[in-house]
């Protein structure tokens, strides 16, 4: 079976990264390729739509592609859990949706680790870094490395000082800091702070093409997903997504 793909934001840094990816893999191919001044119906007749633009874009693409019969992969920074949930709501019966806040398996596994570390330290921060040209921040992964390690925890942290504005944006209790920096691709340091010690765990992408595996992955499983599926942990084995 060949998965006929559309690709919305084709022509961006990941958008090019996931032309290249559909030409290398069997059992992909490159149904369309959407700019910002392209048509939705470009992407009709596609068995999956992979989404790599803005949040605001995102969300029109999604729906579009749902009312149409396409199942969905989200690599777009900015779905937030009450968007998650409408999301979910919304799907017709039969279709899925991937949304994918990071397709690298070392940033899947930096925050798996995070959230084991996190259930024995009750000071925690993290730093995030990525390329200058990053519109949004704190980054998707950065947000979904902070709730899912409240999530494992008894409790939320209760970060000092919270109020001051340089302490970072607080997400389910931990300060985020982020960074946007020229020659930087993409950078976690996830924070933990004990009685005479600390414990820092750290995922550096040196190039887009550390994305490749869980890209191929997504639209792999995209084809045949039902409902709604946040990160690809379960489509590496290492946990439950979502």
């Amino acid at each position: 079976m060949t998965i006929s793909v559309a690709i919305s934001g084709a022509s961006g840094r990941m958008g090019t990264l996931i032309q290249q990816i559909i030409a290398d893999t069997d059992g992909l191919e490159l149904h369309s390729a959407l700019t910002s001044s392209s048509a939705k119906e470009e992407m009709l007749g596609a068995d999956v739509l992979i989404d790599v633009t803005r949040i605001d874009v995102s969300e029109a693409n999604v729906d579009f592609a749902l009312e149409h019969g396409i199942n969905v992969v989200v690599g777009t920074s900015g779905w937030g859990q009450e968007r998650l949930a409408a999301l979910e709501s919304g799907i017709p019966e039969g279709q899925g949706v991937i949304i994918v806040p990071n397709f690298s398996v070392g940033s899947v596994l930096g925050t798996h680790l995070a959230t084991i570390a996190g259930k024995f330290y009750d000071s925690i921060e993290i730093l995030e870094a990525h390329h200058d040209k990053k519109v949004d921040s704190p980054s998707g992964t950065a947000v979904r490395t902070a709730e899912a390690i409240s999530a494992a925890r008894d409790s939320e942290p209760v970060p000092p000082n919270a109020d001051q504005p340089s302490r970072g944006q607080v997400v389910a209790g931990i300060p985020v800091h982020a960074l946007r920096l020229r020659g930087v691709v993409a950078d976690q340091q996830v924070i933990f702070g004990g009685t005479g010690e600390t414990l820092t765990i750290r995922h550096e992408t040196f190039s887009n093409t550390a994305y490749t595996h869980g890209i191929q992955l997504a639209l792999n499983a995209a084809a045949t997903a039902t409902g709604l599926t946040v990160g690809i942990d379960g489509l590496l084995g290492i946990g439950e997504a979502k």
